[in-house]
């Protein structure tokens, strides 16, 4: 049989594929909340059991065993060749730097009541230097402010501030800029370095403090010593950038003339890089004063004990004196090294008749400068500052009162704020944290950095979380990790307000940018004086002070970020009808989604670190157990446990965040 085959007719169309339905992916935000979802579930079901809690002189094995360590150390310091001919030998000699340094500015020295150079030189060759790498206008305020120490009553306290800054400071240069001269010139060495000065820059000032003092005891040299490890990473990174900016055109035409490495790098790449590594030196001495003041803790002498022994007392006024005081300090040095890094360029931009004077009238200033060292070295009314620091009385006093008015007239206010906060995102958000079984915190952790920050992060996060359960203080680290998480939160929201404004109004930006410079100065002590005013000594006067410490690095980085869109995305936008919430929402936020994950990556970081200083006015957690580490020797296995969890809390976070920012931008 014959089967015939009939063949379609054509139609003159061919036919239309079927088509093919879209397949929706799932986002982030939604296996976040899904997460959440079974966190609460779960939490409602096993809320109370397996939190790992531990009581406030509870020990584990881990800070008995820290203890004995500490115990052993101390008994064979002096015996120990480790120690003997190394750790020893380092501690005397930073001890020897800062106690010349003392003994010429801040301290008596022999049989002399006071130091070597009186207040009057020290006024003088501050004045004179300033002017020397800036201009008058600096000198005169470094002139203004150093006499306005002495006139708040804190001359000497203000002075050994100074001494272990200058200390630590050029004790880091001898390094830092070798080593970024080094990273700057190899990639391998960058990369090997690059690592480490993350960490050193994410870990807290606190975290230092505790395995120094392992080493090296109480005392000014570990103060100084853990100064000089936490400021010298600025100079190297920012000495390495400002290496490899150079253009390489600039290079090649050196070597092409026959220049030999070395002299490639001290005529070329240097002085190129000047300006670049001065502001690296200028970060560099702000990290260390901020460090310095902190260092207290470990019998640092200066601005910092003072601050501290208020703090402990709720002495207010004496607090805000004292903090002035550090304020007024770093403002100065802040002034002096920027002004040092543009002088040159404003010099040649400038057309002032006088910089042809400007040589004499130095060296006229040199002898000036000389007269007055010698006469504070030489008579005692100008070695001691005049006065019995009536300026600081009055500023004391005044802050007393402005406490007492704020204490009987806001009180209503603050309370309610304070209570607004910590009742509707605080003690939820800490009681999720804390009365969750831990392998359930750790399981949402893991999930939320995989899903962020990928596979890696997840791995790092899952590495953290068995790392703070091994220290003993999970529940402590969960409390800490509340506060941040509220005050970060919270740094967002200001961020992103003030952020977008500054970012799309250039008005906005000049009044408001000066401000968020001057506030990144002041040290994290200072924060706290004004809120302990107004809120008392608090877990939420903590987070205040960390909210307004890390809301200007935020509300920079978001204003950046809105301002580098496209102009023409948004006049796209515009003509298109949308009105300016819709601009914001729909095209500018969205496309600086980069700029808004780096700003919680250092909102986070700041935040992080100013939390564990509240500990000094009741935030308790982690910050307590350190301080407490300090104090009771019994405490300090403890205390060094708690710096390691800040240590892990810092990665953790920072390397979600930063995971999370390279998926966004990519």
């Amino acid at each position: 049989m014959t089967v015939v085959m009939e063949k379609p007719e054509k139609t003159g169309a061919a036919e239309e594929p079927a088509p093919v339905k879209p397949v929706r992916r799932v986002s982030r935000s939604m296996v976040i909340a899904a997460i959440l979802v079974v966190w609460l579930v779960l939490f409602a079901v096993l809320r109370g059991k397996q939190t790992l809690t531990l009581a406030a002189a509870d020990l584990t094995d881990l800070h008995r065993w820290f203890n004995d360590v500490n115990d052993s150390i101390g008994a064979n310091r002096n015996s120990n060749p480790l120690f003997l001919y190394f750790f020893n030998e380092i501690r005397l000699v930073i001890d020897n730097v800062v106690t010349f340094v003392q003994e010429l500015i801040s301290q008596p020295t022999g049989d002399r009541p006071v130091p070597q150079i009186g207040w009057l030189g020290v006024v003088g060759i501050v004045g004179f230097g300033s002017w020397a790498v800036g201009n008058w206008r600096v000198a005169l305020l470094a002139v203004a402010g150093f006499t306005f120490l002495g006139l708040q009553g804190l001359w000497q306290e203000s002075m050994d501030t100074l001494a272990l800054t200058v200390s630590a400071v050029f004790v880091a240069l001898l390094f830092a800029i070798p080593l970024g001269v080094w990273a700057g010139l190899s990639d391998r060495f960058n990369q090997i370095v690059t690592p480490f000065l993350d960490l050193m820059q994410t870990m807290p000032t606190f975290v230092y403090l505790a395995p120094l003092t392992l080493f090296f005891q109480i005392g000014p040299a570990s103060a100084t010593i853990a100064t000089l490890i936490y400021a010298a990473p600025p100079t190297i990174r920012i000495t390495a950038h400002g290496i490899r900016s150079v253009p390489h055109t600039t290079v090649e035409a050196a070597d092409s003339l026959g220049a030999t490495r070395r002299q490639s790098l001290t005529k070329v790449l240097l002085p190129m890089s000047k300006r670049t590594v001065v502001m690296g030196v200028n970060q560099t001495i702000m990290a260390a004063l901020a460090m310095v003041t902190i260092a207290a803790l470990i019998d640092a002498p200066g601005l910092g004990k003072t601050v501290l022994q208020a703090l402990q007392s709720l002495d207010v006024g004496t607090a805000f004196n004292a903090g002035l005081a550090i304020v007024v300090l770093a403002i100065v040095l802040d002034r002096v090294t920027t002004a040092a890094s543009t002088r040159a360029e404003s010099a040649r931009r400038s057309k002032n008749r006088f910089l042809a004077w400007r040589r004499p009238l130095l060296g006229a200033g040199a002898v000036v400068t000389a007269v007055l060292i010698y006469l504070s070295h030489t008579y005692l009314w100008a070695a001691e500052f005049p006065g019995e620091g009536g300026t600081g009385s009055a500023i004391r006093s005044g802050a007393d009162n402005v406490t007492t008015w704020a204490q009987d007239n806001l009180s209503g206010l603050t309370n309610a704020f304070r209570d607004a906060i910590t009742n509707g995102l605080l003690n939820p958000f800490q009681s999720l944290l804390t009365d969750s079984p831990w392998w359930l915190v750790g399981a949402a952790l893991i999930g939320i950095g995989v899903v962020l920050g990928g596979l890696r992060a997840g791995i790092t996060t899952a590495v953290c979380v068995g790392l703070l359960v091994a220290t003993g203080v999970w529940s402590d680290s969960m409390t800490t990790l509340a506060s941040t998480a509220v005050a970060t939160v919270l740094v967002m929201l200001l961020g992103i307000c003030f952020g977008v404004w500054m970012g799309r109004s250039a008005l906005a930006d000049r009044l408001l940018r000066p401000t968020l410079d001057a506030a990144q100065v002041m040290p994290p002590f200072v924060y706290l004086v004004p809120f302990l005013a107004l809120f008392g000594a608090t877990r939420f006067t903590a987070i205040v002070a960390a909210v307004v410490y890390a809301a200007p690095v935020a509300m920079k980085i978001i204003a950046d970020g809105v301002r580098n869109v496209p102009a023409t995305t948004v006049e796209a936008a515009t003509s298109a009808g949308c009105n300016t919430w819709q601009i914001i929402t729909k095209v500018q936020l969205p496309m600086a989604r980069s700029a808004l994950t780096l700003a919680t990556n250092q909102g986070l970081i700041y935040v992080l670190s100013m939390v564990v200083v509240g500990g000094l006015v009741g935030a308790g957690a982690l910050g307590y157990d350190v301080v407490a580490g300090f104090s009771q020797q019994q405490l300090y296995g403890k205390g060094l446990a708690a710096g390691l969890a800040i240590v892990l809390l810092g990665v953790m976070f920072d390397r979600i965040t930063q995971a999370a920012a390279r998926r966004t931008s990519a």
